[in-house]
């Protein structure tokens, strides 16, 4: 953070003082990550001052680091041929995200900016569904034909190297475009200039379809530690790659779907700051409105218990904390489960080894909390009969909790949900109320009321 701010006050005061040719060489310097971060301490016109003292390949490379509403802002005021040098420069997956992200009038102009091939390419980019490989992939990548020798393919990568994504895997394919192998940078150094590219590639190769998902696809840099995964069409031809930046971004974005699902609001694509008000009480109350009339369930049940209350009020003081205690156990087992299922170390095939895991878990914890809660009452109210009903109660409901904790994001899972639905508002609806049905339960065959 410190490093930033001196970065910060550095460019703030080059430009207050005009020093052009320091600024230029002090801009050069800095990586291309940090400039998101200066932008949002200049105004518009320093904003374009810095970004036009920028190499032509840098700018384009800081243009695609900023966000879409700083993006927007630099469309609309760079030259038709300051956005055609930054078309001709940016990779084809990053400028379909653009081309999604921006209003249609800015569309137009960066459309008419960009080469015709250019554009077919961004138009097939645009034509899978949502959230699938094709939408994440580059169709820019290092190519050989399976005759060549180690030599040639040195030769291509010299002369198509700088527009691809990444030279370090390069893909063999057949005449026509069928994927064949795959071949490392690495293995082309150490191979005899004159060796064939097919005796040197990879045939066991980790790949997708246009069409998987891209949560799934995101899996395979996790499992198999590669750097990109090649996509393929429904015979096997290579039309694009996606890249271990592109990966990380689903990640992120997926892990914030996440989070706002098991904390009761629909996902928003937009950050906490660029969404509106409206927007974020609108994502969240849906979810707030199903969870208050759902807890009316949790009330029905106590008014149906209406006469054990009256005849021992201090039960009312206990619901609380075993509703808490419930909750709390079961947001922990479908944490461990959610990411579990998230990493594939659970499948839905396991449900029975995590319910019985998470029952022995259960009963562990549950043991524990109800010998001190045992203590606590018959020391606090000298009632060791209500301590030991409370107790009873706390153990039942702990098992409960546990085990839906295990089995709803599994059962979310199976049903093709996402399992981080199940996390907050279901479980805590069904935990308040089975809580309050056994407690009451125990209470009227302890009590006899």
């Amino acid at each position: 953070m410190e490093d930033e701010e001196k970065i910060i006050e550095k460019v703030i005061d080059l430009i207050e003082y005009k020093k052009i040719k320091q600024l230029r060489e002090f801009l050069d310097n800095i990586n291309e990550a940090d400039f998101p971060m200066i932008f949002k301490e200049l105004d518009e016109e320093k904003i374009i001052m810095v970004y036009r003292l920028l190499p032509k390949e840098k700018a384009a490379k800081v243009f695609i680091e900023l966000d879409s509403d700083d993006e927007e802002k630099l469309i609309n005021c760079l030259t038709d041929k300051e956005i055609k040098n930054v078309m001709n420069e940016i990779n084809m997956d990053d400028a379909t995200d653009l081309i999604e992200e921006m209003p249609s009038n800015v569309v137009k102009r960066i459309l008419a900016n960009t080469k015709v091939e250019d554009r077919k390419i961004i138009n097939e980019l645009l034509k899978y569904p949502d959230d699938t490989a094709g939408t994440i992939m580059t169709t820019e990548f290092m190519d050989f034909k399976e005759n060549m020798t180690v030599e040639d393919a040195f030769q291509r990568i010299k002369k198509k190297g700088l527009k691809s994504e990444t030279i370090y895997k390069c893909y063999v394919l057949s005449v026509d475009r069928k994927l064949l192998g795959v071949v490392d940078i690495k293995s082309l150094l150490v191979a005899d200039r004159d060796e064939k590219v097919k005796d040197i590639m990879e045939t066991n190769i980790i790949k997708s379809q246009t069409l998987d998902d891209q949560e799934e696809v995101v899996k395979l840099f996790d499992k198999y530690d590669v750097v990109a995964v090649p996509v393929v069409d429904k015979e096997n031809r290579l039309v694009g790659i996606i890249t271990i930046d592109d990966a990380i971004d689903v990640m992120q974005e997926e892990a914030s779907e996440d989070f706002e699902l098991m904390a009761a609001m629909s996902p928003t694509e937009d950050s906490y700051f660029k969404t509106s008000v409206f927007s974020h009480a609108k994502n969240r109350i849906v979810w707030l409105l199903v969870l208050m009339i759902s807890a009316m369930i949790t009330g029905a049940i106590i008014e149906h218990f209406e006469a054990s209350i009256a005849s021992l009020p201090i039960l009312v003081s206990f619901i609380p904390m075993l509703m808490g205690t419930g909750g709390n156990c079961g947001a922990q087992s479908s944490t461990l489960i959610i990411r579990g299922l998230a990493t594939d170390e659970i499948s839905t095939k396991d449900w029975i080894k995590a319910v019985w895991k998470e029952l022995r878990v259960a009963l562990l914890v549950g043991i524990v909390l109800a010998i001190v809660n045992t203590f606590r009452i018959t020391l606090q109210y000298g009632e060791l009969k209500i301590a030991l009903v409370v107790s009873a109660t706390m153990i039942c409901t702990i098992i409960v909790s546990k085990i839906l904790g295990c089995l709803l994001p599994i059962v979310a899972k199976k049903l093709k949900m996402d399992p981080a639905i199940m996390a907050a508002p279901l479980l805590t609806t069904v935990v308040d109320a089975t809580t309050v049905l056994i407690f009451f339960s125990i209470v009227s065959s302890a009590f006899q009321i």
